[in-house]
């Protein structure tokens, strides 16, 4: 099974005070094809901001007012899932290493090269576009559950247990042929191609590892 792409085209969006920084930016971005979003401040960026953004987030670490770091912190708060990089000067180094270690996926030293902020971009967008995919396949994967009957979900259930056609008629007091019936309706609700890609898929659900 192929997992969902995502509908959503990604921006990156930008929240720096410096103004000739973030209109170097959002120009160097938009050349490279990018959609591209700023903001001169932390409270105006929190404004606007949505759970359905998608794409990442380049986030200054001092600015006055709410800090980048501070910015970071609320939005973890907030489940806020897009990756953060964050531009530093030399002297924040460390409080950019500590927002790493809470999270944030990296940051980059100023002055930087285009290219090196090219390229962290684009691994950002690469790591959350496939951790959407995947939330998204966990989400459909849960909802197709739902659609099993009772006894479905039992031989679902004692599938992922690793149990052969032959215990799983024996646990149920079944003939074999109706546990093939059952597991082929599974695999079909379930839109799997194969055994180990319906295992690993009910696995990564929510509430699909046995009941």
């Amino acid at each position: 099974m192929t997992a969902p792409s995502a509908e959503a085209e990604q921006c990156i969006y930008i929240v720096d005070d410096d103004e000739a920084l973030r209109d170097s930016l959002v120009w160097l971005l938009e050349a490279s094809g990018h959609r591209v979003r700023a903001w001169e401040s932390a409270e105006s960026f929190l404004r606007d901001c949505l759970p359905a953004m998608t794409g990442c987030l380049v986030l200054d670490v001092r600015m006055p007012g709410m800090s980048g770091l501070e910015l970071f912190e609320e939005l973890k708060r907030r489940h806020f899932t897009l990756p953060v990089i964050f531009i530093t000067g030399h002297g924040d180094v460390p409080m950019a290493v500590s927002a790493v270690k809470k999270g944030a996926v990296d940051f980059i030293e100023k002055p930087f090269s285009e290219r090196d902020m090219l390229n962290l971009i684009a691994e950002c967008l690469a790591a959350e576009q496939q951790n959407r995919d995947k939330r998204q396949l966990e989400a459909e994967t849960a909802r197709r559950l739902t659609h099993l009957t009772q006894r479905e979900r039992e031989v679902l259930d004692l599938i992922i247990a690793g149990k052969l056609n032959k215990q799983i008629a024996d646990v149920l007091g079944i003939s074999i042929k109706t546990v093939e019936v059952h597991r082929a309706r599974v695999m079909e609700k379930m839109e799997a191609n194969s055994l180990a890609e319906l295992v690993q898929n009910v696995l990564a659900a929510p509430g699909g590892g046995g009941r």
